[in-house]
């Protein structure tokens, strides 16, 4: 408690004032001190920090016309009256135990009257609750603004509600989740996070809550039905199950096979809490080996009640689960077949409709084969096509039959997930009323989204999204490993494209993705609030609310910046050569990322309270050090297997550290699952991540992908090698020259050379510089293994003009040397302090999007940053309103630019990197165009119309793999000096990430070269 008042010092110091106040403060004595911190309070509002989104309402300080929700040791009584809904009664039961949790003082709760009080809580939903509809009749409440409207609420102080009462926090809802929402955005802005039991999240303790006075709305939400898919819960959410609740009963009737995980109530309804804490009301359950409606009578009982939509995956209709099927008529008709079966699949589906006709629901149509395989095994397009309208026409017969005859107010959807798309494009139509879900490619970049004409549709569209999958070119399913930014733009591409009715998201085995899911549904709730300049922003706030303000900047930094690192490249995707060992220092300077970001959540996990401690390690620093040491661990295998190469001595002892890395990764997820919290979350760190040889994961983690040379003869001498940066040779033994990658007073580079033994015994060095303005870190000195010089020059002394300075290595007491050459380049111009824009350094130029040098939009059609967008920096993405034809070069296109001085003339070549979006439009491509100075822009397509992403195309597996797509177009400049590199728009929606202009001295790397240096241009 002794460092609040410095926080909140800290804090108002960022305000206008700050100065003065500060030094008014430094000269008061300590009296007056603490009553500076008590005003203070009226500035900075500890509470306000907790929740994310929406106006704050909440403050821990008192104030005129403030409601006393708390305070001193009494909570203000809970109301709701006996007609409303069980989901509103039992969300506020929720609601006094988390008021409870934050101020150790429980509210009394009354249902159906009025407690004796001169202030309460009344809660209700329009039309269900006498005490709400008494208020409206009075005009005590102005409620015209939600009623009738989906979801949406009102929190409102309202002064002498009823006789002898002389105020009420009064919420309101225009339906029954609109109500619920309301009470549990209390919850949230009091303190408690959606995750406060699935992370063991608490609450920071107030002593007194108030509610400001006036009137507070939210709703309806921008998307319709918003929620989540548990799906590849096996391993770790089914081991989890099993450890918790056991199994299933066997049984006949339902047919329930033995060792089913217990996927019951009792778990779902800790499911059904979280998404109404995150605002969210829709559910596709786990159904590897489970059935929803079966393993558990009470599970869609249970559903209803709380007001969750339940819905089935996109290759189970009629809220049937596949395994309901399997269990059945598995072993005697094997995979459904409606061409084979159609009586028994029509009454399978009439039996589904007719169990669940009365609960809330969407129900999927069509049909698929099961487990992701083809409808009719061998069938032809046409035959699938007309087959497939066969169904639907017979499914929505049944649901007409047994549900409402006016199928049209049934909500439906249609996925065209992965093959199913074919049918779609050859024509086939769902009715009007059904809402296509329009998916992703399974790695976040969206496939479709409707056209003009579909956008049409009553029943509109919606997204399956992925943060997880299982499936090729490689399963992901371990850890998080999705940018936020990547979410925001696809995401958003789907708001502006009207696939707004359904967003659903594969969340995989839930835990361990609270960050990306929260942001997710926060977008859903209100796509308007989230945009691509405050992505941060909401990194900061989500923070604060899991941990409080204290360190929630810093937290959230590291959030965003590991999630970026791992979604560069996802951890199962990761191999020993993924970054260049050689070139730029890559390898090094990945782990140096990793490395800090740990460095960092340690210390902040040693100074937090010790009820934080428990989820900031789930949440931030298990995943940060796991990912930390797996890179590491991959990072050893390569320099295994370049020593190897290198004859160094220091080989075998690469390939040691390599095992110790793996052995101190596979020891976390062990930890994790039997220690930590002592085993409460056992079976969620089961997840196999590496190992993989093909898309599918081992059965364990494994180093059998890895090979590791340990063998590697060490003679007993002692025998120099020197290996230098930007090359895999090593000398005296290589025959090539051994040149250092040039240095040039622009990008002032420093680079290594590596003086490492080939023997066992140990040798002395000297290191002599040709010339005095080219330092050296160490002149001389012992290598056991070896042992890196830095080399940098001093440009203060280094004359004009181009040279090649020679760096003298000897092994003392012997004829062993080396000579290695630096490349200097001084030139007189461009003068570095003043030139504009970027200049040629090693080679080439390396410029991150958003360092333009001029940016031109043309009316509405521009290009905008998206904040920490990509695998570096932020990227650019061109924007244009909907039903634009595409922008002319040099006509009606947005343009950047980006100017560079280049010493080289001749050919060069221009490789663009961009975000993996796909040819979402089936009218059009993805494409931009290029040019440089006046040249004729040229056209380039990056995603062709009518490309196919999905297994089978090389180049789109290379895309998701890395995370980017490329591009390459080729130049001829006749003159050194200033050029002007123009990206223009051609089609909406591409995002920029980085540009590489290689005048012939580009090295392999995965993340390209480092920017060049640069001046005035736009800070990122």
């Amino acid at each position: 408690m002794r460092s609040q008042p410095h926080n909140l010092l800290n804090i108002f110091q960022q305000k206008r004032n700050e100065s003065r106040i500060h030094n008014l403060f430094l000269s008061f004595n300590t009296g007056i001190v603490i009553i500076f911190v008590f005003l203070l309070g009226f500035f900075v509002n500890p509470a306000r920090s907790q929740s994310i989104g929406g106006k704050s309402y909440i403050t821990t300080r008192n104030g005129r016309g403030r409601f006393q929700l708390s305070v001193s040791g009494y909570s203000a009584p809970l109301c709701v009256g006996s007609g409303d809904y069980w989901g509103v009664k039992h969300a506020l039961k929720n609601l006094r135990s988390d008021i409870t949790k934050v101020t150790n003082t429980e509210p009394m709760l009354k249902i159906g009257k009025l407690p004796k009080s001169k202030e309460m809580v009344v809660v209700g939903t329009i039309g269900r609750s006498g005490l709400i509809d008494k208020l409206m009749r009075e005009h005590k409440i102005n409620v015209n603004s939600i009623k009738g409207k989906w979801e949406s609420f009102i929190i409102q102080v309202v002064n002498h509600p009823y006789p002898g009462v002389d105020r009420a926090l009064v919420i309101v809802g225009s339906d029954m989740l609109g109500t619920v929402y309301g009470i549990y955005d209390v919850s949230e802005k009091i303190g408690v996070s959606p995750w406060y039991w699935w992370d063991n999240v608490t609450p920071q303790h107030h002593k007194s809550l108030y509610v400001k006075a006036g009137t507070f709305e939210e709703g309806p939400p921008s998307v319709k039905y918003r929620g989540i898919f548990l799906n590849d819960e096996a391993p770790d959410l089914t081991n989890w199950v099993h450890n918790k609740y056991g199994n299933v009963k066997p049984g006949k009737n339902p047919p329930i096979p033995r060792g089913v995980a217990n996927y019951g109530h009792k778990f779902y309804e800790h499911v059904f809490d979280l998404l109404l804490r995150l605002k969210a009301n829709y559910l596709w359950p786990a159904m590897w080996n489970n059935a929803f409606n079966e393993d558990d009578s009470l599970n869609p009982v249970m559903a209803n009640k709380y007001g969750i939509y339940m819905g089935t995956s996109h290759q189970e209709p009629m809220m049937r689960a596949q395994k309901e099927w399997d269990r059945r008529y598995g072993k005697t008709l094997g995979s459904w077949n409606f061409a084979k079966y159609p009586d028994t699949l029509t009454n399978f589906w009439k039996r589904g409709i007719e169990r669940n006709k009365n609960y809330r629901e969407i129900v999927t149509i069509g049909l698929r084969g099961e487990n992701d395989s083809p409808m009719i095994p061998g069938g032809t397009l046409t035959q699938d096509t007309t087959l497939l309208g066969k169904i639907v026409k017979e499914q929505e017969k049944i649901l007409g039959n047994e549900m409402n005859s006016d199928v049209a107010q049934i909500p439906q959807l249609w996925c065209p997930y992965k093959e199913v798309l074919k049918y779609y494009n050859a024509g086939f139509r769902v009715p009007p009323y059904v809402t296509i879900l329009w998916t992703d490619d399974n790695w976040g970049n969206l496939r479709r989204l409707p056209t003009a004409t579909e956008r049409k549709r009553s029943g509109g569209a919606g997204i399956y999204y992925h943060f997880d999958y299982h499936g090729g070119p490689r399963s992901y399913q371990w850890i998080n490993a999705n940018p936020l930014p990547k979410i925001w733009d696809q995401m958003s591409l789907a708001d502006k494209y009207g696939a707004n009715r359904i967003w659903i998201v594969n969340v995989g085995h839930l835990k361990g993705y609270a960050f990306p899911i929260s942001y997710f549904m926060n977008l859903a709730w209100n796509t308007n609030r989230w945009t691509s300049n405050n992505i941060n922003q909401f990194a900061r706030l989500w923070a604060r609310q899991q941990f409080g303000p204290k360190y929630a900047n810093e937290i959230a930094d590291i959030m965003m910046k590991y999630s970026r690192y791992n979604g560069r490249r996802k951890p199962e995707l990761l191999r020993p050569n993924t970054y260049s060992i050689v070139n730029y220092n890559e390898a090094a300077n990945v782990i140096g990322e990793y490395k800090s970001i740990t460095h960092k959540a340690e210390k902040i996990y040693e100074k937090l309270p010790d009820d934080k401690q428990a989820a900031f390690y789930q949440l931030v620093l298990f995943p940060v050090k796991a990912c930390y040491i797996l890179n590491d661990m991959y990072y050893s295998a390569g320099r295994n297997e370049l020593y190897a190469k290198q004859k160094r001595a220091m080989t075998n002892k690469m390939a040691t550290k390599t095992r110790k890395l793996f052995r101190a990764d596979t020891s976390m997820m062990g930890y994790f699952n039997h220690s930590f919290k002592g085993g409460e979350w056992n079976g969620f760190m089961d997840q196999p991540f590496i190992g993989y040889k093909s898309w599918h994961e081992p059965r364990k983690n494994n180093l059998n992908a890895i090979h590791l040379v340990d063998n590697l003869s060490i003679p007993d001498s002692a025998l120099m090698g020197v290996a230098l940066q930007g090359s895999r040779e090593a000398w005296p033994s290589a025959s090539s020259d051994v040149v250092l990658p040039q240095f040039d007073k622009y990008n002032r580079q420093t680079y290594y050379l590596d003086i490492f033994n080939r023997g066992k015994i140990p040798f002395e060095y000297t290191v002599h510089s040709g010339k005095s303005y080219v330092k050296v870190s160490s002149e001389k000195g012992e290598v056991k293994r070896q042992h890196r010089i830095y080399v940098s020059i001093n440009w203060k002394r280094a004359p004009e003009g181009s040279h090649r300075v020679p760096i003298t290595i000897t092994q003392k007491g012997t004829r062993n040397s080396v000579i290695v050459y630096a490349p200097v380049s001084n030139p007189s111009y461009p003068k570095r302090n003043n030139v504009k824009g970027f200049v040629e350094g090693d080679g080439y130029v390396s410029m991150a999007a958003a360092h333009y040098t001029k940016q031109t939009n043309t009316g509405r059609d521009k290009w905008i940053r998206i904040q920490d967008y990509g695998r570096t920096q932020s990227g650019m993405r061109s924007v244009s309103p909907l039903n634009t034809p595409s922008a002319v070069p040099g006509k009606n296109a947005p343009c950047l630019e980006y100017k560079m001085y280049l010493f080289h003339t001749g050919e060069v070549d221009v490789k663009g990197i961009f975000g993996p979006t796909m040819n979402f439009s089936p009218k059009r491509g993805v494409r931009y165009a290029i040019s440089f100075d006046n040249q004729s822009p040229k056209v380039v397509t990056l995603v062709p119309k009518k490309y196919n992403a999905g297994n089978g195309n090389h180049k789109w597996a290379k895309t998701v793999t890395d995370n980017v797509c490329y591009s390459s177009t080729s130049w001829t400049l006749k003159k050194t000096g200033f050029h002007t590199l123009k990206i223009w728009m051609v089609d909406p929606d591409v995002v920029l990430e980085k540009l590489v202009v290689n005048c012939g001295g580009v090295r392999k790397s995965y993340l390209g070269p480092p920017e060049s240096f640069h001046h005035d241009v736009q800070n990122d």
